[in-house]
């Protein structure tokens, strides 16, 4: 499962990444790497971004870079 597929409340577990590029190196400098734990806070209105907790900390993501960060829940 990707974070992208989560709804608003859900938790999970970061197993991986599967972007290596810039986008990865970007996820990694904001916190997002295997092991932590996260959980999705609310979506926009139009559904992009989705806010997120992690770490005691809120980030916003677009769905497309959600697309690359999987969860287990």
């Amino acid at each position: 499962m990707t974070l992208d597929q989560l709804k608003p409340g859900d938790e999970g577990l970061i197993k991986k990444l599967s972007s290596r590029d810039k986008l990865g190196r970007r996820l990694i400098d904001m916190g997002i790497y295997p092991g932590q734990s996260i959980k999705v806070i609310r979506n926009a209105p139009l559904n992009d971004p989705m806010e997120v907790q992690l770490n005691g900390y809120f980030i916003s993501l677009r769905h497309e870079e959600a697309k690359f960060v999987e969860v287990a829940s």
